[in-house]
């Protein structure tokens, strides 16, 4: 795994963080869950190489 992914999937929690403490304090409730819905969308868009490099490693161990 890469420093680069790593530190990306952090940048987007801590935007997802702010967005949804901003968000909560003005009463926008819906908003919140639809941003951190959208930051967990992202990150695993981020991490699908890596999950699918995962499975390949998996099969390949196992013999499937």
């Amino acid at each position: 795994m890469e420093i680069e992914l790593i530190l990306k999937v952090a940048g987007v929690g801590m935007i997802v963080a702010v967005l949804c403490q901003v968000l909560g304090k003005i009463g926008k409730d819906d908003q919140a869950t639809m941003v951190s819905v959208a930051g967990i969308i992202i990150i695993l868009l981020f991490l699908v190489d890596e999950i699918a490099e995962l499975i390949a490693t998996l099969r390949e161990v196992f013999g499937l």
